[in-house]
């Protein structure tokens, strides 16, 4: 069937307000279920403000300006580790039964460490001892292409692990265990439950509706400022920087650039996105109403787009998805920059199955980031359509419906217009959650216009 640029009108979908929240059982199911894969007396899970993923995701705390470790042990022992800062903050923690304990090691430079500076005699404080075994998460974790020493090595500061082997008294008793959480196919953040999947929902809607107010506003006499400041940014927990970046011919669009006070001209490409918690828009294209050449491009993009959905099911390979859609785009002279889409959660990208030659498969509960970044593109072009959808199988569905009517509700709304205005049937399987799923105007000053299928 043929791709068209054609009015389409986006209906209102409903901006969702209050986040829902993770019950208190289910992040004790996720502590306990973590404990136990981890195997070791211990396990201990390191985070920073950049690296927050994992704590967030057993605890609903994350550190803000500091450095902290979640220590999980034997029955049902769960210490938070923080510093000055944080200790006023752990309260939001929706993890029962969770102590907190100062280590001022974690606090800023030169605020105070008269009281507890120490991390050795913290962890010994806690419980730790020589000859424990200890599994310790980092923030991701190598593959076997990438480390050949004689003991694992660990995406975690080391000041963390030196005091955990100088603890256990044997560096063979510290092992990684990242895994538990990011493994690609049956990590805990990987495949999740049916509320991170609302709270998911949430997420992605409310940063698809700041993408399209940015979108759709645009104006000529805009500066990159202006145009970014029409997401209507209300706080919401950001999952990585606001993106919004622009040039003119002669000057390549660095699309991971934060907006300045660039003034956009016509015929000019630009790139915006934006990622909380749970989901990441992104639109890019040319800042006019209409280019032939460029049209062209981006149905070639478009229909790369069109052979990921319609690939994506549960039970399908990560290396299928790839070469099929990588297939499509190399036969409109494109390719895709990185992976054709990735697992998302409180972090923009955490891991993925859809890889070259991934026997991995896809799997209901999972959150896929659709993220396909088309290539090579000419001189100052930019081209862009991404955003997140759900795997689900029937049960999951009816938990969704049962428990989260409002985000089903929401979801299968998006679902009617991808058929009816788009074009696109989804499968069951896929929850579409941006509120602008699909939705591709290649010209910012005509953005009423959409690629569709017809």
């Amino acid at each position: 069937m043929p791709i068209t640029l054609r009015p389409v009108t986006i209906p209102d979908f409903g901006i969702p307000h209050e986040r829902p929240a993770i019950p208190a059982a289910i992040y004790e199911a996720r502590a306990d279920t973590a404990f136990e894969r981890a195997g070791a007396d211990w396990f201990v899970v390191y985070a920073d403000r950049e690296h927050l993923a994992n704590m967030a995701f057993l605890t609903g705390f994350e550190p803000r300006f500091e450095e902290s470790l979640l220590i999980l042990g034997k029955n049902r022992r769960r210490v938070l580790v923080v510093g000055n800062e944080s200790r006023s903050y752990a309260p939001v923690a929706g993890l029962p039964d969770i102590e907190v304990v100062l280590c001022q090691t974690f606090s800023l430079m030169g605020q105070t460490r008269a009281t507890h500076p120490n991390l050795l005699a913290v962890l010994v404080d806690i419980g730790l001892a020589g000859g424990d075994t200890i599994a310790l998460a980092g923030w991701k974790y190598l593959g076997p292409e990438e480390w050949t020493g004689p003991l694992p090595t660990f995406q975690a500061p080391a000041f963390v692990v030196d005091t955990l082997k100088m603890l256990s008294g044997d560096p063979a008793a510290v092992t990684d265990a990242t895994s538990v959480l990011m493994n690609p196919v049956d990590g805990l953040r990987s495949v999740v439950d049916v509320h991170q999947l609302a709270a998911i929902e949430w997420g992605a809607a409310r940063s698809s509706a700041a993408v399209w107010r940015i979108v759709n506003g645009a104006r000529e006499g805009d500066n990159e400022f202006l145009a970014a400041s029409r997401m209507g940014y209300a706080g919401e927990e950001l999952s990585c920087h606001t993106m919004l970046a622009s040039a003119s011919p002669g000057s390549p669009v660095i699309g991971l650039r934060s907006p300045n006070g660039r003034r956009i001209t016509r015929g000019d490409g630009i790139t915006t996105a934006v990622g909380y918690w749970g989901g990441l828009s992104s639109r890019a294209g040319l800042f006019t109403d209409h280019d032939d050449a460029f049209l062209e491009t981006a149905k070639a993009y478009f229909a790369g787009l069109i052979t990921w959905y319609a690939t994506v099911d549960i039970g399908v390979t990560g290396g299928e998805i790839f070469e099929r859609t990588v297939g499509k785009l190399r036969a409109g002279k494109l390719d895709s920059a990185l992976n054709p889409g990735h697992l998302i959660g409180h972090d923009e990208w955490s891991h993925t199955p859809i890889r070259p030659g991934s026997t991995e498969p896809i799997r209901s509960g999972m959150p896929i980031q659709v993220d396909i970044i088309p290539v090579p593109m000419p001189d100052n072009w930019a081209l862009n359509n991404e955003d997140s959808v759900i795997i689900a199988d029937e049960t999951l569905r009816g938990e969704l419906k049962r428990l989260y009517p409002d985000a089903y509700s929401r979801i299968e709304a998006r679902r009617a217009f991808l058929k009816t205005e788009i074009g696109i049937d989804l499968k069951p399987a896929i929850l579409p959650t941006s509120n602008i799923q699909l939705c591709l105007p290649p010209f910012w000053l005509a953005s009423d216009k959409l690629l569709t299928l017809d």
